[in-house]
């Protein structure tokens, strides 16, 4: 990126978070620990005090998998107990314990409705002192999205939205508008080849569509390991599958 551009971005990134009151700021950020995907992201990493929305893209739109093991991932690296919010209870424990996030961090809340989901994860949030709050909805009304942010900002507890739809048709609320700090896709990949026969570490297509104060970018990268980190896949190292879009995000 030009030197004039980055700092024209930084510029704006100071603006946005002295009108949004410096929460995010003041709450840190959670380095991926990869310089190619740190570099797009205000503060060099995914903002406490903040919702991300995450989704799965290609053949796992709707189950969603992929994107729930990403969020999962995330929320492993982080310190205290995990609220995961949820109506369909069909996660694949030892899928988490392989992503990092062991169950027994975990505190299962499980609702019937999905407006009931939005509000166990608005008390979670208000309620602080937990490492993230994780919540699966279809969809997330800008009102509902600005009063998870809200509760996030108080306490400083990253809030990590896990987007699973029914049908396939139901993926297109995914482009309506919320409140989130950033927005995720989460694509199945071939596996990591070998030098022998077997099945090699798992890839994702990583996209982020949306980012405050920043730009969209996608990346191959491999998926969450048993610490909750993910490493840029060889065929990423020369930017052939991995590349920044013009357009900005505000």
């Amino acid at each position: 990126m030009p030197a004039a551009r980055q700092h024209v971005l930084e510029e704006l990134r100071e603006r946005i978070s002295a009108l949004e009151g410096g929460s995010a700021r003041s709450a840190g950020t959670m380095p991926f620990g990869l310089a190619e995907i740190d570099a797009v992201l205000p503060g060099g990493g995914l903002a406490y005090g903040a919702v991300h929305e995450f989704a799965g893209g290609g053949a796992g739109t709707v189950d969603g998998a992929a994107a729930a093991l990403c969020a999962a991932g995330i929320a492993a690296r982080t310190k205290g107990p995990i609220v995961w919010c949820l109506t369909r209870p069909d996660l694949f424990f030892p899928a988490l314990a392989q992503v990092g996030l062991h169950p027994d961090r975990v505190i299962f809340v499980e609702s019937d409705k999905e407006e009931d989901v939005l509000a166990n994860m608005e008390e979670g949030l208000s309620f602080g002192g937990l490492g993230a709050v994780v919540g699966e909805v279809v969809r997330l009304p800008m009102v509902a999205s600005r009063r998870l942010q809200l509760a996030a900002e108080r306490t400083g507890t990253m809030a990590l939205v896990v987007r699973r739809w029914r049908r396939q048709t139901e993926a297109n609320d995914f482009g309506q508008p919320t409140a989130s700090a950033t927005r995720w896709r989460v694509s199945v990949m071939p596996s990591e080849e070998l030098p022998v026969p077997g099945v090699g570490r798992a890839q994702w297509f990583l996209e982020l569509m949306r980012v405050k104060a920043g730009e969209c970018a996608e990346f191959l990268v491999r998926a969450c390991d048993d610490k909750g980190r993910l490493d840029l896949s060889s065929g990423s190292a020369d930017g052939s599958h991995s590349s920044r879009r013009s357009r900005h995000s505000a």
